[in-house]
């Protein structure tokens, strides 16, 4: 018999689209704002998929789970072999999180498998030290804002992918780096990611998507120009409305150009002018609707990771992304960030808008003056 443990973190992710820059305290906002539930529907998707494709027969398994928005209401009825150990109240926090694990931990659990983002994981990961098992195995099912750390799978499938092979056998473990950026100094423009524990998960270099890597960028300051002046003369044109993706490269590049670019949000330019800065998806659809001309979507790929889409973009929803087009992204990438990268993954939370990515098989970017490469399109 195989002991899982099971706990969402209801609240993580909601903050996402609106632009809120994560759900750390901003959970009661986002709710009042209308933003849905994106952690529990998440998790059942990783459960859908598991039961769809393990070869293993899940009556061998027994799940230990929190009673309401921690862990049943998201459980599919085939999952029948549930042991209720925890009550959650209709407002979680690090708490609930932590008393979920530590009976978990009495129920002595082999693996545990969480829905949440990075804040999570450091509560998590805490109270697994807390209550003296921080070699027990971990896999994030990614449903925050952002995902540095290394313990997430690269989208929920992914997530039942490495749960199965797991089960079968077929995976080692490993360490890997618990992150997390300060939202407090996020929100004011300030990118700060520390360090904060190691974690053990299965190692799948295909279905997990490893630590974020901050790459530098000493020496290109020729490079950035380059890419400055490209789209100066290939892009900025009073039909041509420009969306601009989050990120240091791109801020930069838009400085060059006279915008002053939220580093850390979603803007959007038609000619010399900014019509929009920080923009939640609503902002962006109704921007995308009322313009006549072309558009284009400029992204910047997360270092190490290669995410383009999924990772603290999340207002780039799959309606933003269908009335922009697949055709209509282009990804910004140099040539310190190229080394990092062995495919562009992309994770829009939509079955057919993923697809229409995949179909692509290649997506391109520039990496200079007049220069282009094709990368390889990652959908798991």
């Amino acid at each position: 018999m195989v002991r899982l443990g099971l706990l969402v973190n209801p609240d993580a992710g909601l903050g996402g689209r609106l632009g809120l820059k994560g759900s750390d305290g901003q959970a009661e906002i986002a709710r009042s704002r209308g933003a849905q539930d994106r952690s529990g529907p998440r998790m059942r998707a990783m459960l859908d998929h598991l039961i769809t494709i393990s070869k293993k027969n899940l009556e061998g398994i027994q799940w230990y789970v929190s009673e309401g928005r921690m862990g049943t209401d998201w459980i599919p009825p085939a999952i029948s072999s549930l042991e209720a150990i925890h009550s959650s109240s209709s407002s979680t926090d690090a708490d609930d999180t932590s008393q979920l694990v530590g009976s978990m931990i009495g129920s002595d659990i082999d693996l545990l498998v969480y829905a949440g983002g990075d804040g999570t994981t450091r509560d998590v990961v805490a109270s697994l030290s807390e209550y003296g098992r921080p070699e027990l195995p971990i896999i994030g099912v990614p449903t925050g804002v952002k995902m540095h750390s290394g313990c997430f799978a690269s989208s929920p499938k992914a997530a039942a992918e490495v749960l199965s092979a797991w089960l079968e056998g077929d995976l080692l473990l490993s360490s890997t780096e618990v992150l997390d950026l300060d939202e407090d100094l996020y929100r004011q423009g300030k990118w700060v990611v520390r360090l904060y524990a190691e974690a053990i998960t299965p190692a799948s270099p295909r279905w997990m998507q490893g630590s974020k890597m901050r790459v530098e960028a000493s020496g290109e300051e020729e490079i950035i120009q380059g890419l400055a002046d490209h789209v100066r003369e290939t892009l900025i044109d009073d039909r041509m409305m420009i969306v601009w993706g989050s990120g240091g490269t791109l801020r930069t590049i838009g400085g060059i150009l006279g915008f002053e670019l939220n580093t850390l949000g979603i803007d959007i330019t038609v000619g010399g002018n900014i019509i929009g800065s920080d923009l939640n998806e609503n902002e962006i659809l109704s921007a995308l609707k009322e313009h006549q001309g072309d558009v284009i979507l400029l992204l910047s790929p997360m270092g190490g990771q290669g995410f383009l889409i999924g990772r603290g973009n999340l207002q780039l929803s799959p309606d933003v992304l269908r009335i922009i087009g697949v055709d209509r992204v282009l990804g910004i990438v140099t040539p310190a960030k190229m080394l990092t990268l062995r495919s562009l993954r992309i994770e829009t939370g939509d079955p057919e808008m993923d697809e229409r990515f995949s179909d692509k098989k290649y997506l391109k970017v520039l990496q200079g003056y007049r220069t282009t490469r094709v990368l390889k399109v990652s959908v798991d």
